[in-house]
């Protein structure tokens, strides 16, 4: 399935909504250390419920350690500086889905490491500057999971 990815996230609860998020779609949730949050934060296990037991959540210290760690097959960074929609892209299973920290986004370098090409934007109106990480994230992954006929959901 797809890697949720988040890149020095600094607030608890997004991180435990994302949590519950990867939980109900099957992704992997990845966080990229500094953490501004410790991981037995209450706010964390409030947001994430007893979700945590559903689905894998791993640390890395660092990018590196993450791509060394994972050898993700396709990187995606979500930015309000990307070019392309998030809907303009064929999502494949195993896809690095990453989201910037809630502050200050992905770094410049990052985003150039990863290319315009691969760099998503989530549309909104001109006069706002971003959406909350747990949204976004749920924004994105189903969108992603949607493409791939929501592969492994209860069906009714």
């Amino acid at each position: 399935m797809f890697k949720i990815v988040l890149y020095q996230p600094e607030i608890a609860p997004n991180t435990g909504n994302i949590i519950r998020l990867c939980a109900n779609t099957g992704a992997e949730l990845h966080l990229i250390e500094p953490l501004g949050f410790a991981m037995d934060d209450k706010r964390l296990r409030r947001a994430g419920l007893d979700y945590s037991e559903y689905s894998r959540v791993v640390r890395h210290r660092d990018w590196q350690a993450f791509v060394e760690a994972e050898q993700p097959a396709r990187v995606l960074a979500l930015s309000t500086k990307g070019s392309r929609r998030h809907t303009e892209i064929d999502y494949r299973p195993g896809d690095a889905i990453v989201f910037g920290p809630e502050t200050r986004g992905l770094p410049a370098d990052f985003l150039e490491q990863v290319g315009a090409e691969h760099t998503l934007r989530i549309p909104m109106r001109p006069e706002c500057r971003s959406i909350n990480l747990s949204n976004a994230a749920a924004v994105v992954i189903y969108e992603a999971w949607r493409q791939l006929d929501f592969a492994g959901a209860l069906t009714q």
